[in-house]
């Protein structure tokens, strides 16, 4: 099973990446993210990795494993109200994790942020990328509203503290 893994990895074509996200996609959600954050005031960074390098493979990193260390290096964990969220999407192993900063532990259950991914992955599967996305950062975006909700002087009037570009790795 590690070697169809690798494999995949191995095979996966970056220029499909853009073919699956180009411009356009990017541009739209990016306006996906902005309007979101206007709505609460957490903080959103959408991350589309196209493959891992064989090494990573290899040592079984897992998705999951692999979103918390883009989590760190992209430093979603490092807003003001602890209120980052991470969407990762890895599409060769055809997987979507959502990682979630501190802020959000004992408001937001693992099978709402599941839920989230499913929901994602099964726009994916019928070849949505797009639509994939927006409709998982708007599904966000309304976990993010009950819990950090815009306020006049509340953190969603704060200067945004991540970038709302998706970011291709």
């Amino acid at each position: 099973m590690q070697l169809k893994r690798l494999i995949r990895h191995v095979v996966a074509p970056h220029w499909r990446t853009r073919v699956l996200f180009p411009t356009a996609a990017l541009d739209a959600i990016e306006q996906a993210v902005t309007r979101a954050e206007r709505t609460h005031g957490g903080e959103i960074r959408f991350v589309i990795e196209t493959a891992l390098a064989p090494l990573h493979v290899l040592n079984e990193l897992s998705p999951r494993d692999r979103a918390l260390e883009v989590f760190a290096r992209l430093k979603v964990w490092d807003t003001e109200h602890n209120n980052g969220v991470l969407i990762y999407v890895q599409l060769a192993d055809r997987v979507v994790e959502i990682v979630a900063d501190r802020g959000f532990l004992g408001k937001v259950s693992p099978a709402e942020w599941e839920g989230v991914c499913r929901l994602m992955e099964e726009h994916f599967r019928a070849g949505k990328y797009q639509a994939g996305a927006i409709a998982g950062v708007d599904a966000v975006g309304t976990l993010l509203g009950r819990h950090f909700p815009s306020r006049p002087g509340g953190p969603a009037s704060t200067h945004n503290q991540l970038p709302d570009r998706p970011t291709l790795l």
